[in-house]
């Protein structure tokens, strides 16, 4: 595996105006993530730098763009207010409680190199649509649900999703009209800005801009602001907890790296989709797993590939990491040179950004044909957000994902089912298995007096099947001679062997011979290390149906 990204220079003016494009995409997203969060503006700024600084540097996508997203930032704010959490007998929080929760993205990051250098990539995003759909949903809507305080002019009431709805009544019968005015102005600039504006200059920059602006010309001091943010270099974190809170923070640390790599790794098959290339999926994971751990050790916000950032920065002309190094360098220069251009910009502003990213989170599309394509799958999907907002996001995917494999597993036994046929008689000829053997085949099968059995199997069979194969063996009981046909089996799965393990077995008790068909590679493997090589003889190991058909016969 290369350790570095290759930085192309031949088409250099193409990533430099990508890194450019993200960088004035990335900015109002990372100051509105880090006021979202609680962990302050400049905690949005040095995630986004160090994520997508270490993501371009050793990912396996050199045109993704990764910073603070909305779902991290969700996940990383709940993991805040319950590392921050009052004690009970002082009221106070406890010191090290921010420490731990960015303790918990260095851990994040660490699980996230475990899963790429495990080869885990290609399993990360194999999950049901249902559940991906549902959390996602769910993501957005406590995004929106804990920054309606500060569109309204407020601070956090704190206390996460319920706190904020349950404080919602008092703070709209308090609503501050100037810092409501300013978030609202930001929401309608980013729903009614014209598409071709929109080529021009981000919606989310405008926003920021003009209700900046608007605030300084005509509220003075008399709103609230990001304020000052500590120029330089950011300080570094020392890892923080204690043995108690270890299991928190290991538990924590694993939703973000599970969240973060998810989300990564679809936004880079959307990178791939619009530049024709294929991610190298566990290099990615390192990649991204280098830019958490970095990002928490200097205090930042934990990160994934954003979707908005990396379809600008490919349309505008990025082919190559050297666009995510420009845009990690010119937020760097915001951080270090221009920090004091951000003080005067509202926190209702950043509320108002912040709602638009959770809302286009939310998705809608599914969210409209969920019960229509699939009544279940749509059960699960409004079981996973319910979870996800009001219980939290790892019972939330643990029991969606229960769910939906049940569902998939009975689903399969049914598929399953169909490809095991037992054929005695003349009462099957219409069988579409029956179908397949030749005249002589069927002659001798339907010849009463042979007391012949054609056990007949298709398709890969998985555990599915193996439910399959115990109802039959009642009904093989009665047979005086045995042909099982596996031509059509090209793979031959643990549970589905040892059920035919034992019909092989109960029928030899029984004095009755049993003859193979058609062994492919894997199931013949299988059969030998189950040891049936000793209790079937070489001879009733054949190689085609009909001579098992004639051995049978002429037992």
């Amino acid at each position: 595996m290369q350790i570095f990204n290759q930085i192309r220079l031949d088409n250099l003016k193409g990533d430099v105006f990508g890194g450019v494009t993200a960088t004035v995409v990335a900015l109002p997203m990372a100051l509105a993530f880090g006021v979202a969060s609680g962990a302050g503006a400049e905690a949005g700024l040095y995630g986004a730098v160090l994520v997508g600084l270490f993501a371009a540097l050793f990912g396996g996508t050199p045109t993704l763009i990764s910073e603070p997203t909305g779902p991290m930032t969700v996940v990383f704010t709940a993991v805040i207010v319950t590392l921050m959490a009052p004690d009970p007998v002082t009221g106070l929080p406890p010191e090290n409680g921010m420490a731990m929760a960015f303790t918990t993205v260095m851990l994040a990051g660490l699980f996230q190199i475990s899963f790429g250098l495990l080869k885990l990539g290609r399993y990360v995003t194999l999950m049901p649509y249902t559940v991906i759909s549902g959390f996602m949903s769910g993501i957005g809507l406590i995004l929106v649900i804990i920054q309606l305080p500060g569109l309204l002019g407020h601070g956090s009431p704190g206390g996460g999703v319920l706190g904020s709805l349950q404080a919602l009544p008092s703070l709209l019968g308090q609503i501050q009209w100037g810092e409501f005015v300013l978030g609202a102005l930001a929401l309608a600039i980013l729903f009614l800005m014209p598409k071709a504006w929109q080529r021009v200059a981000p919606p989310q920059l405008v926003a920021l801009v003009i209700g900046t602006l608007v605030a300084v010309w005509f509220m003075g001091s008399g709103y609230r602001a990001i304020g000052e943010i500590p120029a330089g270099p950011p300080s570094l974190q020392l890892p923080v907890f204690s043995s108690e809170e270890l299991r928190t923070i290991v538990i924590d640390a694993l939703v973000l790296a599970m969240l973060g790599s998810i989300d990564a790794l679809l936004t880079s098959v959307i990178a791939d989709s619009l530049t024709r290339t294929q991610h190298n999926s566990d290099k990615e994971l390192v990649g991204q797993g280098l830019g958490n751990l970095a990002s928490g050790l200097f205090g930042g916000l934990p990160g994934a590939g954003a979707t908005m950032g990396t379809v600008v920065n490919i349309q505008t002309g990025a082919r190559s990491a050297l666009s995510g190094l420009v845009r990690a360098g010119l937020l760097a220069a915001v951080v270090f040179g221009a920090s004091g251009l951000v003080e005067d910009i509202p926190k209702a502003v950043l509320a108002g950004i912040a709602i638009k990213v959770g809302l286009d989170i939310i998705d809608w599309g599914f969210l409209r044909r969920a019960h229509r394509v699939s009544r279940r799958g749509s059960i699960i999907m409004y079981g996973v957000i319910a979870m996800t907002v009001f219980v939290d996001l790892i019972t939330a995917v643990g029991i969606g994902l229960f769910v939906a494999n049940i569902l998939t597993i009975r689903r399969l036994a049914d598929l399953q089912s169909e490809h095991v046929r037992v054929l005695a008689s003349k009462a099957d000829a219409e069988d579409v298995d029956c179908q397949k053997l030749g005249d002589e085949e069927k002659r001798i099968l339907f010849d009463e007096d042979n007391g012949l059995n054609l056990l007949h199997l298709s398709g890969p069979l998985i555990f599915g099947s193996a439910q399959s194969l115990t109802r039959q063996q009642i009904g093989l009981a009665k047979a005086r001679a045995l042909v099982i046909d596996l031509e059509e089996v090209s793979h031959l799965g643990v549970s589905t062997a040892l059920a035919l393990e034992r019909i092989i077995r109960d029928a030899v008790h029984r004095d009755c011979p049993v003859y193979l068909a058609g062994l492919q590679s894997q199931p013949r493997q299988r059969f030998e290390r189950l040891g049936l090589a000793e209790l079937l003889p070489k001879s009733r190991w054949l190689d085609e149906r009909a001579e098992a058909l004639r051995q049978a016969r002429g037992r």
